[in-house]
């Protein structure tokens, strides 16, 4: 699959550090100038250190500036070419929707293009061969968090999740080593949802993390961590964005456990479907 490189600098954008952004927006200010120009020549348009635009390649994935300029330059001369659009006043209504669609199809893309394939195989193995799952989420990452207590209802594994944060602290507390919880937090840095965090670690649990941040707090703190990419408008925050990502993410947990725990998942859909069907009567 060709890496998107500009995908790729949108997404990672907000956790760049001063350097990186001066770098960022020079590449997306300049692509094609990037395809011809040597890494010295744009480190000294920069006036920063050629290692430093080597670091950044890095950063968003790369082997090297060589590679990234593949990348870049298979990007942008092919004619399916995204063009990152913000939402503005005169916009009609149709126009304002397709370029929201767009911005969801990119976050999705985004998103996939940094998954971790070993740390999702891993989420997957310990929500599979966990005793009981709970899902924590504040604020709008709550909404998220019942989604995903709402899917993995059908599962057969002991769900659990609550909107309220003491209920959720008050439910971490009592998790045990052979529990998994999974906290969901777009910044990794919210308070509330990092003091969950630690009162389900200390617990002896195994802990999932899923955010928009690698380098955030939730991220450091948990087993594994799943990052989501968002876009950012100005009538749209990043926030808001992300939940397209977190969901589908979800999704793909749900769908991935349920492949491979197929006998217990189908059992537990019966025994939904039979409770459904009777309030129908």
């Amino acid at each position: 699959m060709t890496q998107n490189c500009l995908g790729k600098i949108r997404s990672y954008y907000a956790r760049f550090s001063e350097k990186e952004k001066k770098i960022a927006d020079y590449i997306l200010k300049n692509p094609e100038a990037i395809i011809h120009s040597t890494i010295n020549e744009v480190a000294e348009d920069l006036h920063v250190a050629d290692a430093t635009v080597f670091r950044f390649c890095k950063r968003i994935g790369f082997k090297g500036y060589q590679a990234m300029k593949i990348a870049l330059a298979s990007e942008i001369m092919t004619p399916i070419q995204q063009i990152h659009e913000q939402i503005t006043e005169q916009d009609s209504e149709k126009t304002v929707a397709e370029k929201i669609f767009k911005s969801n199809s990119r976050s999705l893309e985004n998103t996939l293009e940094i998954l971790d394939p070993e740390a999702l195989k891993k989420a997957v193995s310990m929500l599979i061969y966990a005793k009981r799952v709970e899902f924590y989420g504040t604020g709008g990452s709550s909404v998220i968090a019942m989604d995903a207590y709402h899917k993995f209802l059908r599962t057969g594994i002991q769900t659990f999740a609550f909107i309220d944060s003491h209920f959720q602290l008050m439910a971490a507390s009592q998790l045990t080593p052979g529990d998994v919880a999974v906290v969901i937090s777009h910044s990794g840095t919210n308070k509330d949802t990092m003091r969950i965090l630690n009162q389900a670690s200390e617990t002896g649990a195994k802990t999932i993390g899923i955010t928009s941040f690698p380098k955030s707090p939730l991220s450091q703190k948990v087993d594994v961590a799943l990052i989501t990419s968002s876009e950012e408008t100005e009538y749209r925050s990043e926030a808001l964005a992300s939940r397209i990502s977190q969901l589908s993410l979800i999704d793909a947990l749900y769908v991935n456990v349920m492949i491979k725990n197929k006998e217990n998942g189908n059992h537990s859909l019966e025994k939904i479907r039979d409770a459904i069907s009777e309030t129908r009567i």
